[in-house]
């Protein structure tokens, strides 16, 4: 289908995507890769009658790898976070979960920013970034605030993002130990029916530290607290496993869809999480 028509804008810097969102409210929206934004103004499920191109706005697009965080600016693609050696070394957890996320040609153009901003309950990156504990800096006409990952979500589509506010990068702790990223689809380019971020960290047989997000099996990604406690003190064995596990599925709510029923979509988180887990540990 044709979207319905729009004015089209691309400003040169973020105070002339202020000034837009400001004068034309929930009318505007902004626009980074697309792949999120566009299908949905093609099957007339979104009314944009302003449209802001980011692709102009200098500094989005930038990668600071440091000892202590990493600094990803909104505009950068999935295919540039696949292609930084920087980022290979220091989190190889994001260039895993990105070579998963649909294929090469929406790599090429699919944006952090994006990803992580539209609050898609199925997309990739918002589980990770819980996961791993980022921040995301937000820019509007009072100015900038950090939000964390972690209380960004807040149902479906719907964020702590202010309608006058551009996400313009994620800040994420340089992540230690080992680390997994899980995902089950029906077929390359789609959705997870399930997928699981893993964090470990250990001391000879012993982890220490966990962190564990879901993706995909509630209308917000689920950072499981509890699951991960679940890990923290043991040696990872079968116990352990399954009091993740159970911890995790009664912190997921997911729907019956075209992915399958409920009952399926819990066993696969089950599976996935636990494969995800053994990986993860695997590498700590």
């Amino acid at each position: 289908m044709i979207p319905a028509a729009f004015e089209y804008y691309r400003p040169k810097d973020l105070s002339g995507v202020i000034s837009i969102l400001e004068e034309h409210g929930d009318d505007a929206r902004v626009i980074a890769g697309g792949h999120s934004l566009i299908p949905m103004m093609k099957l007339r499920m979104a009314d944009v009658p302003h449209l802001i191109d980011l692709q102009d706005i200098p500094g989005m697009s930038e990668i600071t790898v440091t000892a202590d965080a990493i600094t990803i600016g909104a505009m950068t693609t999935q295919h540039d976070i696949i292609d930084h050696d920087g980022l290979a070394t220091a989190a190889p957890i994001l260039r895993e979960a990105a070579l998963q996320i649909a294929d090469p040609q929406v790599r090429y153009m699919g944006t952090v920013g994006g990803n992580v901003a539209n609050g898609d309950p199925g997309n990739d990156m918002p589980g990770l970034m819980q996961c791993l504990n980022a921040t995301f800096t937000l820019v509007g006409p009072d100015g900038e605030r950090t939000v964390p990952a972690r209380e960004f979500y807040e149902a479906a589509y719907m964020t702590a993002r202010e309608d006058e506010e551009i996400l313009t990068a994620v800040t994420i702790p340089t992540p230690k130990g080992g680390y997994a990223y899980e995902k089950q689809k029906r077929k390359i380019g789609d959705y997870a029916t399930a997928a699981a971020a893993v964090q470990i960290i250990k001391d000879g047989d012993t982890c220490t530290a966990a962190s564990i997000a879901m993706t995909n099996l509630s209308d917000t990604p689920i950072w499981s607290e509890d699951a991960a406690a679940a890990l923290v003190g043991t040696s990872l064995d079968s116990v352990a496993l399954k009091a993740a596990v159970d911890a995790m599925l009664v912190d997921i709510d997911p729907s019956e869809d075209n992915r399958g029923p409920v009952a399926f979509k819990r066993h696969v988180a089950g599976v996935i999480l636990t494969r995800a887990i053994e990986r993860a540990w695997s590498r700590a």
